[in-house]
């Protein structure tokens, strides 16, 4: 993964965001204009006191008017280019986003960093979540933020809408809990509806009974990010005697009430607190229960709370099993007897009823999307809808400010060479919940190809609020940290974005796959309009982003790119990282310069023109605004001018070109330091003067021409690229293509000290998903490499649902990448962002381009 060295709703946009300021470009200055009296007066009896006095107030009234005239002439320093928003119409203003859409997706479980956590979209939410008490070797664990060190044998959603329902399974060492979500919208109920949790435990029958924690201690908590305290108990303060946890009033929401329902709970204990944070509440928790063992012996809150507290916990203990039913009320003023019929709608047997009825609608809708074929078996079906459920259930919202790096010559904020962007929203999925619970734009793309086939309007909600991050320039961060909770899972070295340095624009993968669609007349009437009308005001986004990397990113060559941000000056890294790309690590010439020509990022061009250029056909726009994207689509797919740049005929490879040697090794050498104490580190050591060439190293991004099927069908180069796919010394692996060969130098090697091979051999499933498609593309283009892709394409199918199959059903997890050696997952667990993608393999659901 790319992003933090991978190696990364709301009340609306109208409502918090400001329109696009216009750029200052121009200072009025102030002039008064001024006569004066030089005749003489006569004064006689001064008092030379007051005539001092007269003249100092004189001189500094003289030096205020010079002051007032002078200083706006001094130019003032202007807002940076780099956080002025795209002066454009957002999407998000959409009347398609708006209303009900809104509404619809007001509550969610929105905080995927949490095991489970529920918010709205919008800046200022009312926050709840769930912690409890693990046992793991014998002692006690506070589980909350979704994390390894937690060990937990398996967790996830195995299935989620992504709208009003999701059911999520969490093994721990001792037992299972299980937590299912429901939204209802119900006559009376206020803005964004009621929602529900069902929280269940069930013991560890594998645990021998000593072992057993035989009472859980649960924790489920309400807070309010903009500090509103909150009442305890609706104003009943013996809340062990009445359902009503607490209350309070939003303005969206209106006045609300959170209940509590189980007949197995021995006990609730509460605590308040009053803090602006809530990122680090399993701090706050974790002491006051430390407090009351040490004092008292007992693992229970002290039922006690700050002065108007913006944050009430409550803890639930019972023995296991249980079950508990939570219930969140909006608009609960009017007194009537609608209130208690909406909560007893969402408890008990009516609410199993209602979460039966909604897993039965995903089951259909999962079925319908997806059509698996019943060859496949149970297991790919089980394992396809926990992909689909934790990716629907990992979307999350988050609100904030990026921090952004400045060019070295601005002068503002003097000594810290960053700013922040405008305060943004963002509406995103995310690869991981446990390790990167944030918005990665290289990542997105990749998702949207699996959510836009199960929620059309789900899927354009989060690429218009991508587009909408968008500056002036054209250019969209490519990693966005918003707001305290999503910041404190990044390490302070990741979290500064340039704005030199782009990302592959995958959202293309999403939006060409439905241009072809809406062409062949796939989509509803409805649909279509909406599709047409988001395309429309997209188009000038899409476009300047577009030109930012035909500008910032272009090559020496007409039609060549290379990605900025490589270290050219790096003493310890073995191939200097090329992050922006996404594929961090992966080898490319060893001595960046600007001779750099990259085929990966002038395949991305070719997609991102292509597109707009159809968007620009498919709305009938201008003839000159067509003809320019057509030309320049053309112009970079050019067979002939793609294989001069990028293609070694000895192979049938294409390859990056730039400044390069193989002469490059890491070895331990004593440097000197500042302190002038010797001290001994791994250091780069180049044996050889490099030069131009295509760098020598297959992977991945030797493919990238056949994954954007730019190899016409009957072209010899088309035989050598399945070739390159299927030779096990290359790339070929019983479970999946690696992401460089074999052959190449830097094959597995680490590129720092620090730094294991994270592109250089390892399975990842996105490319190995684009690949996949364009074999199934080119086993149905009629020629005379037909049948053979149509082999390997099955073969390597086959392989990676076997393998992704086998490594849930023995951990529990989908995984961020694949060992090449043995299949077995490695990386991050959980990672349930581009690894979904095997959901599309598994249905034969290819991208179009």
């Amino acid at each position: 993964m790319a992003g933090t060295s991978r190696g990364s709703t709301r009340s609306r946009a109208s409502k918090f965001s400001t329109d696009n300021p216009p750029i200052r470009t121009q200072y009025h200055i102030l002039r008064k204009d001024k006569t004066r009296n030089n005749s003489l007066i006569r004064i006689f009896n001064v008092n030379l006191k007051l005539l001092l006095g007269f003249g100092i107030i004189a001189f500094a009234i003289a030096l205020f008017f010079i002051y007032q005239i002078i200083n706006p002439m001094v130019e003032k320093p202007q807002k940076p280019r780099v956080i002025t928003p795209l002066p454009a119409p957002k999407l998000m203003d959409l009347l398609m986003f708006q209303g009900e859409h809104k509404e619809s997706l007001y509550w969610g479980t929105y905080r995927p960093q949490v095991y489970f956590g529920v918010r709205a979209r919008t800046p200022q939410s009312l926050v709840a979540g769930l912690m409890w008490i693990g046992v793991q070797d014998g002692r006690y664990f506070m589980r909350h933020v979704c994390q390894d060190s937690d060990e937990l044998k398996q967790y996830g959603w195995t299935s989620h809408n992504g709208r009003d329902y999701g059911h999520q399974v969490l093994i721990e060492q001792t037992m299972t809990l299980t937590t299912s979500f429901l939204k209802s919208k119900d006559r009376g109920s206020g803005y964004g509806g009621d929602w529900a949790v069902r929280i269940g435990a069930q013991s560890d029958e594998s645990v021998p009974d000593e072992e057993m924690l035989n009472t859980a201690h649960l924790f489920f908590y309400l807070a309010d990010e903009g500090g509103t305290s909150l009442t305890l108990g609706g104003g009943v303060l013996d809340i062990h005697r009445d359902s009503i946890l607490a209350s309070g009033s939003c303005s969206d929401t209106g006045d609300w009430q959170l209940h509590l329902f189980s007949e197995d709970f021995s006990g609730v204990h509460y605590s308040g607190f009053k803090t602006p944070h809530i990122h680090n509440l399993s701090d706050l928790v974790q002491a006051n229960l430390a407090v009351q063992a040490r004092n008292f012996g007992r693992l229970l809150l002290s039922d006690s709370s700050d002065d108007s507290p913006n944050i009430l916990v409550f803890q639930i203990s019972a023995r296991i099993p249980f079950k508990a039913d939570i219930v969140f009320l909006s608009r609960t003023s009017t007194h009537d007897s609608r209130v208690e019929e909406r909560a007893i709608r969402l408890t008990g047997t009516s609410l199993t009823s209602l979460l039966s009825e909604k897993q039965k609608e995903f089951d259909n809708k999962f079925k319908k999307c997806f059509s698996l074929s019943d060859e496949l078996g149970l297991e790919p079906v089980t394992v396809g809808k926990a992909a689909l459920g934790n990716m629907l259930g990992g979307i999350g919202y988050f609100f904030g400010q990026s921090k952004i790096s400045l060019p070295s010559t601005s002068t503002l904020n003097a000594g810290d060479n960053s700013v922040l962007y405008w305060p943004a929203e963002l509406y995103t999925a995310v690869p991981s919940r446990p390790f990167f619970p944030r918005g990665f734009l290289w990542d997105e793309g990749f998702h949207q190809l699996l959510i836009w086939r199960w929620d059309l309007y789900i899927s354009l909600d989060i690429i218009g609020h991508w587009l909408d991050l968008m500056n002036i320039d054209g250019w969209i961060p490519r990693e966005l940290i918003l707001g305290a909770e999503a910041l404190s899972k990044v390490p302070e070295e990741f979290v500064l974005q340039h704005p030199t340095n782009g990302n592959p624009p995958t959202l293309f993968l999403a939006l060409r796959d439905l241009i072809s669609k809406l062409k062949k007349e796939k989509f509803a009437a409805a649909e279509a309009r909406d599709i047409s009308g988001f395309l429309d005001r997209a188009f000038v986004r899409l476009e300047a982003w577009f030109k930012w990397f035909n500008t910032t990113q272009a090559g020496k060559e007409l039609g060549s790119y290379y990605w900025h941000g490589r270290d050219t000056a790096t003493i310890r890294e073995l191939n200097p990282k090329t992050l922006s790309s996404g594929l961090d690590d992966y080898p490319r010439a060893s001595h960046p310069n600007e001779d750099e020509r990259h085929v990966d990022l002038r395949c991305w061009m070719h997609l991102a023109a292509d597109s707009i250029h159809s968007i620009a056909e498919l709305l009938k726009m201008d003839t000159d605004i067509q003809k320019e994207y057509s030309l320049t689509a053309k112009l970079l797919s050019d067979f002939e001018l793609l294989n001069q740049m990028h293609l070694d005929t000895a192979n049938g490879a294409y390859c990056d070109y730039g400044n390069h040697t193989e002469k490059v090794h890491l070895t331990w050498k004593i440097v000197e330091t500042e302190s002038n104490y010797p001290r001994r580190e791994f250091v780069r050591e180049v044996l050889e003067k490099p030069v131009l060439q295509l760098v020598p190293h297959l992977g991945y991004v030797s493919l990238f021409p056949f994954i954007l099927r730019l190899i016409p069908p009957d072209s010899w180069i088309l035989e050598s690229q399945l070739d390159l796919i299927s030779n096990r010394s290359i790339l070929w692996t019983d479970f999946g293509l690696r992401s460089l060969s074999k052959t190449s130098s830097v094959y597995m090697k680490r590129n720092t000290e620090h730094d294991p091979p994270y592109w250089r051999g390892p399975i990842w499933i996105p490319l190995n998903y684009l690949i996949v498609s364009s074999l199934n593309h080119y086993s149905q283009e009629p020629g005379p490499y037909r049948e053979k892709a149509k082999t390997v394409y099955n073969e390597l199918r086959s392989n990676l649902i076997r393998n992704m199959v086998g490594n849930y059903q023995r951990t529990g997890y989908l995984w961020e990448q694949y060992d090449q050696k043995k299949g077995k997952g490695k990386g991050a667990r959980l990672f349930t962002g581009w690894t979904a993608t095997v959901l599309l393999i598994m249905a034969e659901a290819y991208h179009e381009v």
